[in-house]
């Protein structure tokens, strides 16, 4: 075995397109854009889409079809941020192929996917979301009797140094020298302000203190221990397919017995819209035709007033009860 020769590598000036190379097709997405071609999705988001996009000539768009693609491309993925998104859409010949972009072509930058995101309403995007969830059913992948109810906390594109004050508008280092001011000191130190600052009580508390360009982030803390600026999203999953049947978002700092009751009433309507944009008998067999009847959660969401309210409703819970030691039920034997 000789050793090979150290020289640069000249590239070919013209490559031919029979030449370029090409992967293997991943198995999931080609038959997910089987599915989808079937059943027409690009014709669908395209006629959908219509009004956000001019007539005349100007800057070249994003196709609906590749947008929504690349949407599901970051869910499937796991990919919470567009320049994530983008990338690995670039570097997978293989998710090329379900994007629907060719060799020769290039992928839309993250800038081109936020700002056609930011140019469709939400509505639009809740109108495609019900397509997809009619198809799952269509496919007997969508039940609706059973849901279970989580929640997580998204952070905010936004700096907790950039907070200002509900009242008065104050940023926080100029609230902390009016107040070192008050106690007396006239010129204080940057260690001074510091050691006031802990002092104080209540001091990232959301009812006097707002993000001026995100106002419905909130204070939080996150799951690694982290206080910072969120958001709290909250999925309804159906438990025998696993297919998400509602997503609604909330501030960060409600309590998920605050929040469970809008989750489950938004995962019966959707689940009731499929069964009423179907004619199919299959599907009105298959998927529950009054929406969830079971609820499955946490302990998070265990309280009194939620296991009485679901119980009103006609959904039976599954809660995990925290050890909350000996419990007292006078006049309560509903809730017991």
């Amino acid at each position: 075995m000789g050793r090979r020769r150290k020289r640069v590598r000249q590239e070919e000036l013209w490559t031919p397109t029979a030449a370029l190379p090409v992967g293997a097709s991943h198995p999931f997405y080609q038959r997910l854009n089987q599915i989808l071609d079937e059943k027409k999705f690009d014709e669908y988001v395209e006629e959908l889409c219509e009004p956000f996009y001019a007539k005349e000539v100007g800057r070249p768009g994003l196709a609906p079809g590749i947008y929504f693609r690349l949407l599901m491309l970051g869910y499937f993925e796991g990919i919470d941020s567009e320049r994530g998104i983008a990338w690995r859409a670039s570097d997978s010949i293989s998710i090329r192929s379900f994007v629907r972009i060719a060799l020769d072509e290039s992928v839309p930058d993250h800038s081109t996917i936020s700002r056609t995101r930011r140019l469709m309403d939400v509505e639009t995007h809740q109108a495609v979301f019900q397509w997809v969830l009619t198809v799952l059913a269509e496919k007997k992948l969508l039940k609706g009797a059973t849901i279970g109810v989580d929640a997580t906390t998204l952070e905010a594109n936004a700096a907790l140094r950039s907070i200002v004050r509900r009242d008065s508008g104050e940023r926080y280092e100029e609230f902390l020298i009016r107040l070192a001011k008050e106690s007396g000191i006239e010129t204080p130190t940057r260690e001074q302000l510091s050691k006031l600052d802990r002092k104080r009580r209540k001091k990232g508390s959301n009812d006097d203190w707002t993000h001026p360009h995100d106002p419905d982030a909130r204070i939080t803390k996150m799951k690694d221990g982290r206080t910072h600026l969120a958001h709290k999203a909250e999925h309804a999953v159906d438990m025998e397919t696993g297919a998400i049947v509602a997503v609604t978002l909330h501030a960060a700092d409600e309590g998920d017995t605050h929040t469970i009751q809008e989750t489950v009433a938004e995962a019966g309507e959707r689940i009731t819209a499929v069964v009423a944009d179907t004619d199919s008998d299959e599907v009105t067999k298959q998927v529950s035709t009054e929406g969830p009847r079971e609820v499955v959660t946490d302990k998070g969401y265990h309280s009194r007033a939620v296991v009485s309210e679901m119980a009103e409703w006609g959904v039976r819970t599954y809660c995990s009860e925290p050890n909350r030691g000996r419990q007292r039920w006078q006049d309560q034997w509903k809730e017991q």
